[in-house]
């Protein structure tokens, strides 16, 4: 192969990759100062947490066994979110309380 032919190569990925990058930023800069994206903004830390609950609990049933640690974890995230408010410390604690009760409760099981 000719050296040439490979630094174009190189070149030309390295434009498009930096494009790409580049490209969402220009598209966003015109919507910065829009009412609608301040809502949204505003508005999607909720979103998200009743999404991830209703995914998590959607085939929980409550009198088995296993419900105990999703359900528990699901009052910590709340309790959490309402206290601290702080989205990323409620997942956050609400993965773990779920993660160590399911460990604890399939390891006694």
């Amino acid at each position: 192969m000719d050296e040439r032919y490979i630094a174009a190569a190189i070149a030309i990925s390295g434009l498009i990759t930096w494009a790409l990058r580049a490209v969402p930023f220009a598209l966003l800069r015109p919507l910065r100062d829009s009412e609608l994206l301040a809502y949204v903004g505003e508005r999607m830390p909720l979103g998200v947490m009743i999404i991830l609950a209703v995914y998590t609990l959607h085939d929980v049933r409550p009198e088995m066994a296993s419900a105990l640690p999703p359900l528990v974890a699901l009052a910590v995230t709340v309790a959490l979110h309402l206290w601290r408010g702080n989205a990323v410390l409620s997942l956050f604690a609400g993965t773990v309380v779920c993660t160590v009760l399911a460990s604890t409760l399939a390891a006694w099981a």
